[in-house]
């Protein structure tokens, strides 16, 4: 049974590309269609790889090892960090430093200093320090959790990263390529897919979207460590149309969802 259904990703927006002068050719055999100058995303091949995505991210974490969560853009960061939390995993969404997968030696001694930081603050063992020391230390320790929170209590190397808009994080996907960690990513027709070992592709701007990628890839994490099945069920409005689920034809959805606000928001952000 899939993780997802069709009309799920319709009502998010996950059809949703960039537009047309804005594309990878590399995607083109995801591309459905297009439609008032932005491409439309074939859903039948992102529901059958989401599946696949999920069924690997499964496969990781019965496996012990964890899922790192990353993205940097806007419309992801909250989304990021509370679904990583929601499932015990860890994430990166406010910037990516080098050496973060490649030069781990370095980013631990980095964490080392969070956490000495935290335990000087939470402690109140701070307040022995002159005033201007102590608000120096806490203005490094805001800056070092914005950056390292996500993943200071990581041991070691993740077992696959999940990531948003592989073309925004190019840092991370080269690291993880280096050193052979997989990854999983939501892949937008703006992206080169590649270098992604298990491409989904769609809407990577749109918050519905991504909430419901990355909450279903969550899902995938929980039923793993809990042994439970997870059913996603969409908070936006239902897409009208008169087929069943499973035999949505596309043509017909998108003439329903193409003048949608996500549509909108992809012609504002290109």
């Amino acid at each position: 049974m899939s993780m997802v259904s069709m009309k799920s990703l319709l009502e998010a927006g996950v059809h949703f590309g960039h537009q047309t002068r804005r594309w990878n050719p590399k995607m083109a055999k995801y591309i459905f269609t297009a439609r008032n100058g932005i491409y439309i995303i074939d859903l039948q091949k992102t529901t059958k790889l989401l599946d696949e995505a999920c069924d690997f991210i499964k496969s990781v974490v019965r496996e012990g090892k964890p899922i790192l969560f990353v993205s940097t853009k806007r419309q992801a960061q909250d989304i990021i960090k509370q679904e990583a939390e929601r499932c015990g995993m860890y994430f990166v969404n406010y910037r990516w430093l080098g050496g973060m997968l490649t030069n781990y030696v370095t980013i631990e001694k980095r964490i080392n200093r969070l956490k000495e930081l935290n335990d000087l603050i939470d402690s109140g063992k701070i307040e022995s320090y002159p005033k201007k020391e102590a608000s120096k230390m806490k203005k490094e320790r805001e800056k070092l959790d914005r950056a390292l929170g996500g993943i200071k209590d990581m041991k070691g190397m993740p077992g696959a990263l999940f990531i948003i808009d592989p073309h925004k994080e190019a840092i991370a996907v080269a690291e993880a390529k280096k050193i052979g960690i997989p990854i999983v990513s939501v892949v937008d027709t703006n992206c080169d897919p590649d270098n992604i070992d298990f491409v989904i592709p769609g809407n990577d701007d749109a918050i519905r979207a991504v909430k419901l990628v990355t909450s279903l890839i969550a899902d995938s994490v929980l039923e793993s460590l809990e042994g439970k099945s997870f059913e996603t069920v969409s908070e936006t409005a239902e897409v009208k149309t008169e087929m069943a689920d499973g035999d949505i034809d596309m043509a017909a959805a998108i003439a329903v969802t193409v003048n949608s606000e996500d549509a909108e928001d992809k012609l504002v952000i290109d």
